[in-house]
């Protein structure tokens, strides 16, 4: 009829899809892995930036194989809280798979981690801190939820940085005290040395210690460590490339001890009081075989 209005078609009911759940669970797990990507990144952060406080508070340190001064301790122990409540909250994020799922993203905070750690260990002890060691104190940080994992990439990675705080303490002391940093000689130590001092033939020399104190010095034990380091061969891959940047990084910091120190003893009482090894990179000759 006319001036009647057209009535509405009704539209058809639509059927859920079957997939629609399944679909739904993949977008729940996609939220919940980028939720905990997030947190181990910012996480890793914020122990890279608490561990680079700690070791700009560890250069002020002069002695070599005592405990740290107490202004250190106080100074670093609201950085060492803030990297345990890092490890705790992320702790239960990578147990289990997810500790190889997530482990570039936690590879940062746990380097500069092992850097410190290493760094004061050595400042304490004289001594390289080991792999168990450094898990051992990974996992007491991470609390109950389970032990953060430090990998043996991380732990190498973070000695070879260690070499460079090695290197600017050593520099810092020459310049302040103008001697080459050494520990105390131990008892067993200085028996070995007398024994061997002993058993020498009149054309060998005596082991290199150095220092005021008659101790291991600092040049030693960083030629000791290079070595070691050298003889190492990576399997491959990013792991590979981070070594032999790291290595030659590592051998130029040695370098620059070795010439401090040799400036430092050769014309030593002509510098004036104050003065600064210099530790410029100089282009090397090079030298013709033949």
């Amino acid at each position: 009829m006319e001036g009647s209005k057209p009535q509405k078609r009704e539209k058809p009911e639509q059927v859920a899809s079957p997939f629609m759940p399944m679909f739904e669970t993949f977008r729940k797990e996609l939220d919940e892995h980028h939720d905990r990507r997030e947190r181990i990144i910012k996480a890793s952060r914020d122990i890279t930036a608490a561990s680079k406080k700690i070791i700009f508070t560890l250069q002020r340190v002069r002695k070599l194989g005592q405990a740290v001064p107490p202004f250190v301790t106080k100074g670093n122990g609201q950085y060492w809280e803030i990297i345990e409540k890092q490890y705790q909250s992320i702790a239960a994020d990578v147990q289990g798979l997810n500790a190889y799922r997530y482990g570039n993203n936690i590879t940062g905070g746990n380097q500069e981690f092992m850097e410190a750690l290493s760094f004061q260990h050595y400042l304490e002890t004289q001594t390289l801190v080991s792999y168990e060691e450094a898990q051992s104190r990974v996992a007491t940080m991470s609390g109950a939820a389970g032990a953060v994992p430090l990998s043996s990439e991380d732990y190498i990675l973070g000695i070879f940085d260690m070499v460079g705080e090695l290197m600017r303490f050593s520099i810092t002391t020459m310049a302040t005290n103008g001697e080459l940093p050494a520990g105390p000689v131990k008892k067993a130590e200085q028996e070995k040395a007398d024994s061997d001092a002993d058993n020498m033939d009149i054309d060998e020399q005596a082991p290199e210690t150095g220092g005021a104190e008659g101790g291991r010095n600092v040049l030693s034990d960083l030629r000791a460590l290079r070595l070691q380091l050298e003889m190492f061969e990576p399997a491959g891959g990013r792991f590979e490339k981070d070594v032999r940047k790291k290595a030659w990084v590592m051998r130029e910091c040695v370098d620059k001890v070795e010439k401090a120190w040799y400036g430092l003893t050769v014309r030593g009482t002509e510098r004036p009081k104050g003065w600064v090894p210099d530790v410029r990179e100089e282009r090397r000759e090079e030298i013709q075989g033949y």
